[in-house]
C-alpha cells in the first residue's frame, strides 16, 4: 500500500520488513513500476525492495486478485501526481469494499477521487495544477474495527449474552459480512441502538462466500466448528499470502482441537458439531490464527495453549484481556504466550 506512495520520492529508497513480510511476492512492483518510469529492484522477487521515482501516472492496467492494497496505493499516489487525464484498468479485483475505503477516505481528506467504472476502471480527469495547500484542521473519526469486533461476535454466538459497541452498520468494512454469516447459521443476534446483542442459540452449518473479505476466515472457522452438519466457505485462494498460508495453518490447528477441514480447490469445508478439543496450537505469528484457536477454546473440552501468542499485539493487542472481562480464563507470561481455559459458564 505504502510503496507506491514511497515511488513519489526521487531518492533512491529501501523497503524493508519482517516476519511474514519477508516472504509475501513483489512480482506486480517489478511488472508495473517501470511503466511509471520507476526504478526497481528487489531480492528474488522478495524484501527487501529498491524503488527511485518519482512516479509518473500513465494509462495501465493490473491484476487485481492478489491483494487490493496494490491497487489502495497507487489510487493514493495518482491522485496527487497527475496532470492530464490518466486511467488505471483493473482485472479479476477482490476485495472491493477496501477500494470503497480508500475513495472514501480520500474524499473527505480533499484527494482527487477517481471516477469508478464498476471497478474495471478509475479515471483521473484532468485538472488543473494543485495547490500545495491544504485546509488547517480535517476531522475524521476512525470506525470500529469490524475485523477485530467479528471475534467478539462469534465468541458471543458460541458462549453467549455480550453486546458489542461501536461498530457501524452502514460502514463499507468488507468483514462487516461476519453478520450475515451469524444470520445463516442461525445465531442469536440482535441489532439494538445501544451495539449488536449475541445469546446462544442452536446453530447449522451455512455456506457463504469469502471472496471479498478473507480476514474472515478465521472466525469463520471457529464459528462453524460450534455449528452441526458441515459448512462451506468460498474464496480459499486468497489466502496463501497473509501472514501464513491460513488455508493449510487453519486445517492443521484446528485439526489438533478436533475440528475437520477439507480444502477443496477454492472452498473449504469445515465439519462442525463435534466436541472441540484443548489442545496446544501455534499461532504461526499470525494474529488472526491465535484470535481464531483462542475463541475456539473458549467452549472446548479442556485448555488449550496457544504458542506465539502475542502475534495479537498486530491488530489487537487488548484480545486476551477482553476475553478476560467476558469470563475467560486467560494465564501466560509476559511476552503474551497465553493458556486460553474454556469459558467459566455459571450455569454449567
Amino acid at each position: 500500500m505504502f510503496t507506491p506512495i514511497t515511488a513519489l520520492c526521487r531518492n533512491e529508497i529501501i523497503v524493508t520488513g519482517e516476519g511474514s513480510l519477508t516472504t509475501r511476492p513483489l512480482d506486480f512492483f517489478e511488472k508495473v513500476f517501470p511503466i511509471l518510469n520507476i526504478k526497481v529492484s528487489t531480492d528474488n522477487g522478495k524484501l527487501p525492495i529498491k524503488i527511485q521515482g518519482p512516479l509518473q501516472p500513465v494509462n495501465i492496467e493490473i491484476d487485481g486478485s492478489l491483494s487490493s492494497q496494490f491497487l489502495t496505493g497507487l489510487l493514493l499516489a495518482y491522485s496527487v501526481s497527475f496532470q492530464e487525464s490518466v486511467a488505471i484498468k483493473v482485472s479479476n479485483l477482490k476485495s472491493r469494499p477496501y477500494i470503497d475505503l480508500t475513495l472514501d477516505v480520500m474524499k473527505k481528506f480533499g484527494l482527487t477521487v477517481p471516477e469508478n467504472n464498476d471497478y474495471k476502471e478509475f479515471v483521473f480527469r484532468q485538472r488543473e495544477k494543485v495547490s500545495e495547500t491544504s485546509p488547517d484542521e480535517i476531522v475524521y473519526s476512525v470506525e470500529g474495527d469490524w475485523s477485530g469486533g467479528a471475534f467478539l461476535l462469534v465468541a458471543g454466538a458460541i458462549t453467549g449474552n455480550i453486546t458489542v459497541r461501536g461498530l457501524s452498520l452502514a460502514s463499507t468494512q468488507a468483514d462487516k459480512k461476519i453478520v450475515e454469516a451469524l444470520m445463516a447459521c442461525g445465531a442469536g443476534i440482535a441489532m439494538e441502538t445501544k451495539g449488536i446483542k449475541i445469546h446462544s442459540a442452536p446453530m447449522k452449518g451455512f455456506e457463504f462466500d469469502a471472496t471479498d473479505c478473507p480476514d474472515l476466515f478465521p472466525p469463520l472457522v471457529a464459528l462453524a466448528a460450534y455449528c452441526e452438519g458441515f459448512t462451506k466457505i468460498k474464496g480459499v485462494s486468497r489466502l496463501a499470502y497473509k501472514e501464513s498460508n491460513r488455508s493449510l495453518t487453519l486445517q492443521d490447528e484446528f485439526g489438533k482441537m478436533a475440528v475437520r477441514i477439507e480444502l477443496e480447490e477454492d472452498v473449504m469445508i469445515v465439519y462442525g458439531g463435534g466436541k472441540v478439543k484443548g489442545a496446544g496450537v501455534h499461532s504461526r505469528y499470525d494474529h488472526r490464527i491465535a484470535m481464531a484457536c483462542a475463541v475456539a477454546a473458549l467452549k472446548a473440552d479442556g485448555a488449550t495453549t496457544i504458542e506465539e501468542a502475542q502475534a495479537i499485539n498486530k491488530s489487537y493487542p487488548d484480545f486476551y484481556e477482553h476475553l478476560r472481562i467476558l469470563g475467560a480464563k486467560v494465564t501466560g507470561d509476559k511476552l503474551g504466550v497465553a493458556e486460553i481455559l474454556k469459558k467459566l459458564i455459571k450455569d454449567a
